[in-house]
């Protein structure tokens, strides 16, 4: 093998025989340290995102990325890209995303999103406070995940765009992933129960006490299970759910109340523990965790006005630092 052929060698790359969507793939892998969680980022499969990657390690003559665990490390080179690669597609997103003339100042239109009650007390007001300055004369309306059938609300155009856990998605559908949520306990930390276990707000809950607990579940169709209960039922056990609600804020009120625990997004239980007083554990056992991702209609995917949006609301929420907070609460055997 000569020596301008191994993949540790310095070699010039032909930048004309580049593949420009490679950017946005090196630029996902960079965000996500994981090509399934990259391709999720960007809409490709995990084996188009390998293909890329390789692709990516030929051109540039490096491995760009070094498996550990679950996680792709980036080498020093691709280090070195980051901060040039994020320019890149900050320039690339403003010189094609907007359209020619857009001027969000402009906008005199309400904007209707589609969520959980934690979205209507979280992002709405963090991105109204954006629209206020951006855009003063738009308006921006939340209806409830309950209002009903997502794909409908899209399609006949009740909704610009939901804020949504995994859906089923017809091919007019289109998503983009906002960030990972993981699961955490909510419960008082004065339970007689928890004293005599010793245990501590950020403690793994034992599985025996979390199954011997009453649990509270947000449920918008009156169900009494969910990940929690798929999870303790591939280990051959079971909770007790007592109360079903259609809100995240009325579990958590119901928690505070005392003798009840729940289960609940990460980013919601460390909003609302030191309001209402309430302790945040680890779950007993890994939950599968599910992405949070904004829907829309194929129809407005280069409408200026929904980009700019979609936009805005990725912004609003890295501002709020939920992928911060989700690195935080992974399950110790997921990346």
């Amino acid at each position: 093998m000569k020596s301008n052929d191994r993949m540790g060698s310095i070699h010039p790359m032909n930048f004309s025989a580049l593949d420009l969507n490679l950017v946005r793939v090196l630029d996902a892998l960079l965000k996500e340290r994981s090509v399934t969680r990259a391709g999720e980022r960007i809409g490709l499969s995990q084996p188009a995102v390998s293909a890329a990657l390789n692709r990516l390690r030929h051109a540039l003559g490096d491995q760009l990325f070094i498996r550990v665990g679950n996680d792709m490390v980036p080498t020093p080179r691709a280090e070195d890209l980051r901060e040039q690669v994020r320019q890149a597609m900050a320039l690339l997103e403003a010189a094609f995303g907007s359209g020619h003339g857009f001027e969000p100042g402009a906008i005199e239109r309400t904007f209707t999103l589609l969520g959980a009650d934690f979205f209507a007390t979280e992002l709405a007001p963090a991105l109204s406070r954006e629209l206020a300055l951006l855009a003063p004369r738009a308006r921006l309306r939340m209806l409830d995940s309950a209002r009903g059938d997502v794909g409908r609300l899209l399609m006949e155009d009740v909704i610009d765009i939901a804020v949504e856990r995994p859906l089923p998605q017809a091919e007019w559908m289109v998503s983009e992933v906002l960030f990972r949520s993981p699961f955490a306990v909510i419960a008082r930390p004065d339970e007689p129960m928890f004293a005599e276990a010793g245990l501590a707000t950020g403690d793994v809950m034992p599985l025996d006490l979390f199954c011997a607990l009453p649990h509270a579940l947000r449920s918008i169709d009156g169900s009494l299970s969910g990940a929690t209960d798929i999870a303790l039922g591939a280990v051959g056990r079971a909770r007790r759910v007592t109360l079903a609600v259609p809100h995240f804020h009325a579990v958590a009120l119901a928690v505070a109340e005392g003798g009840i625990v729940a289960v609940v997004p990460c980013q919601f239980a460390e909003r609302v523990a030191p309001t209402l007083g309430l302790g945040v554990y680890r779950p007993p056992l890994p939950i599968s965790v599910p992405n949070l991702s904004l829907y829309w209609h194929l129809r407005h995917n280069e409408t200026a006005e929904h980009r700019w949006l979609r936009g805005l609301i990725a912004s609003v929420v890295r501002r709020l630092g939920y992928d911060r907070t989700a690195d935080r609460w992974m399950p110790r055997d997921e990346g």
